[in-house]
């Protein structure tokens, strides 16, 4: 999953947003007054045709609690985030009229196991062994991983080894720390990431590696108790997906390519992504990996 600001490595160039209340689009006629949560809209609305699940509505697959990225606890209560104003914008540009939000455990999602949806936004590195059991859009955001601990120790390139290490369940987080790292100590996957993040702060584990796009927030949300203390670069990047054989793919892609081109995307992360990170992903040291490292 590697689940800033404006996002390490966005791969968009910035615009502004209109919101979509009976004003202009890009190409002069009228837009509708419609509205999805609290998400600022742009480009024109109906300009590409989808073949949804749900008549009217585009259904997208994640994994909640995601905050930046949605921001709410229940599908219900979704009204903003990156990901989120992203399928917004999706939505819009296909004329449909509102995003059907369903929640579901990050490994069904990655693993083909999920129905009935039209894409998964679910912040999902883009890896061969998902896209045998789904379909992936044009990258839209990259990512790396982070080194996560406690802020009374003292943890780095040299010694992370050698420590209890945390992971999400299912990511790419995990098969990095287990393959790449090859740790000295067992290491603990959980289900979620405040979960993960609270044996943290607890000293049942000594630190966390997961998407540095996440862990940026939690310095700021948990008051000082955890800092991020290196980053792993993996090349790789965050793409929809689709379920396998989708009759929508290349037009959902024309749709992100779009968004990436004009600029929507890069505006979404300084939005709702460089609020909620509070520290320049640029300045945290890399690590490496090797012999000793």
């Amino acid at each position: 999953m590697m689940r800033a600001a404006a996002a390490i490595g966005s791969l968009a160039v910035g615009v502004a947003l209109i919101v979509a209340t009976s004003a202009c689009d890009r190409g002069g006629s009228q837009s509708p007054d419609v509205h999805y949560g609290d998400c600022p809209i742009s480009g024109r609305h109906g300009e590409f045709h989808l073949s949804p699940d749900t008549a009217g509505a585009l259904t997208v697959k994640t994994t909640l609690p995601a905050p930046g990225w949605w921001n709410g606890d229940t599908p219900d209560s979704i009204k903003s985030g990156y990901e989120y104003c992203m399928a917004a914008n999706i939505a819009y540009r296909s004329g449909l009229d509102r995003v059907k939000v369903e929640n579901a455990p990050f490994p069904e999602v990655v693993s083909g196991r999920t129905k009935d949806f039209d894409l998964a936004l679910a912040q999902i590195t883009i890896t061969p062994e998902r896209s045998k059991v789904a379909a992936f859009s044009p990258p839209y955001l990259s990512s790396t991983l982070g080194v996560l601990i406690r802020d009374d120790e003292k943890i780095d390139a040299a010694d992370i080894r050698d420590v209890r290490i945390g992971v999400a369940e299912g990511t790419t987080g995990e098969g990095f720390v287990k393959k790449r790292l090859e740790p000295s100590k067992p290491v603990t996957a959980f289900p979620n990431d405040p979960e993960m993040v609270t044996a943290l702060e607890e000293g049942r584990i000594d630190a966390v590696v997961h998407d540095t796009t996440i862990l940026l927030a939690y310095p700021q949300k948990r008051e000082g108790k955890v800092r991020l203390v290196g980053q792993y670069r993996t090349d790789q990047g965050y793409g929809a997906l689709y379920p396998k054989g989708s009759p929508d793919k290349d037009e959902l892609d024309r749709i992100i390519r779009q968004l990436i081109d004009d600029g929507t995307l890069t505006k979404l992360s300084a939005v709702y992504l460089g609020a909620a990170f509070g520290q320049d992903p640029a300045k945290i040291p890399y690590f490496t990996v090797g012999p000793g490292s």
